[in-house]
């Protein structure tokens, strides 16, 4: 009864189900989407996205379809991309580097320390080893400077006896890091540059967590702030001895900066593994699977491609404990 019902209500007949064959009633005809399109890639319309073509449109008396709609058709004709001229420049990632050891690819940024002034900031320029994880180098200035940086690294290379063409050194793509100072400074030492991508922060990873680590450190003055400059150097020379010969670092399997610089790291590996081994052997039974791997990497990959093939990561599988 209550089919016939239905039926003979006005379009009763009509076929409701889910993927029965329904005539939209506001659909674009193909006359239409052949005038949006025309619109779109004429002269006048063709470098404009469609959220400005609508409006200008509009402005003349004229309405085509809405701007959801020319988005639509442009996104199936393949039109919905860049439509200025003009195209936007195209950054590759930076080429992949390798460390083995200590002094063969370091990392630097400057960061802000914050003052009493409202407005007012320290600069703090500091170096990192990315396979030890050290402090190299810093300095605290009132002013980001090529010169200020390029002093820097040349004494670090000075204090950790770099030979030419021994070192790599990445940084983003701030002014300091690119000036001409700083650029000729690299060329005399025999230094090799390498750049982050614009406004791609990741592609420095290991300062920026260094940083965090820094504004993170409980004795940081968060709320006091810095109240001069010959504070904030000397907040930073008990940060950097904390942070290179205390700090027990996670990535490093809790072993200092200074021991994985100084490959004491080795023997107090071999040290731990000795103490598992022994701890197993005297209650094997709390021992489902083999010890604790303290193992440390032999290698540590800046600007990692995924795309890379592993024979070309050049990663060392063998860990410095088992040599």
């Amino acid at each position: 009864m209550r089919t016939l019902e239905r039926w003979e209500q006005e379009n009763g007949l009509l076929d409701k189900r889910k993927d029965a064959d329904k005539i939209i009633a506001n659909k674009l005809t193909i006359e239409e989407r052949e005038v949006i399109l025309a619109i779109a890639n004429s002269k006048e319309y063709r470098d404009l996205p469609a959220c400005k073509i609508v409006p200008m449109l509009a402005d003349k008396g004229l309405y085509i379809a809405s701007e959801s709609s020319f988005y639509r058709v442009l996104r199936e004709e393949n039109q919905l991309t860049h439509r200025q001229s003009s195209r936007p420049a195209k950054h590759r990632r930076p080429r992949p580097y390798i460390a083995t050891g200590p002094n063969q690819v370091w990392s630097w940024d400057i960061t802000y320390l914050p003052s009493q002034v409202r407005g007012m900031h320290y600069y703090l320029y500091m170096i990192m080893d990315i396979f030890s994880r050290k402090i190299i180098a810093w300095s605290i200035h009132h002013v980001e400077s090529s010169d200020y940086a390029a002093h820097l690294v040349k004494q670090a290379c000075i204090d950790e006896n770099v030979d030419r063409n021994q070192l790599v050194l990445h940084s983003d793509n701030g002014a300091p890091m690119k000036g001409a100072t700083m650029l000729a400074m690299l060329e005399t030492l025999g230094v090799v540059p390498s750049f982050s991508r614009p406004s791609v922060s990741d592609d420095n990873p290991y300062s920026e967590a260094l940083f965090k680590t820094l504004k993170y450190h409980p004795t940081f003055p968060l709320i006091e702030k810095f109240s001069t400059i010959e504070f904030a150097r000397c907040w930073c020379e008990k940060f950097v001895a904390w942070y290179n010969t205390q700090h027990l670092h996670s990535k490093l399997k809790f072993i200092t900066p200074e021991q994985r610089h100084t490959g004491d790291d080795v023997e107090i590996m071999m040290n731990r593994h000795r103490v598992y081994q022994e701890a197993k052997k005297g209650r094997p039974e709390r021992w489902s699977r083999d010890t604790r791997n303290w193992t440390l990497p032999a290698s540590v990959l800046l600007n990692q491609n995924r795309k890379l093939r592993d024979s070309d990561r050049g990663w060392v599988e063998e860990s410095r404990l088992a040599a």
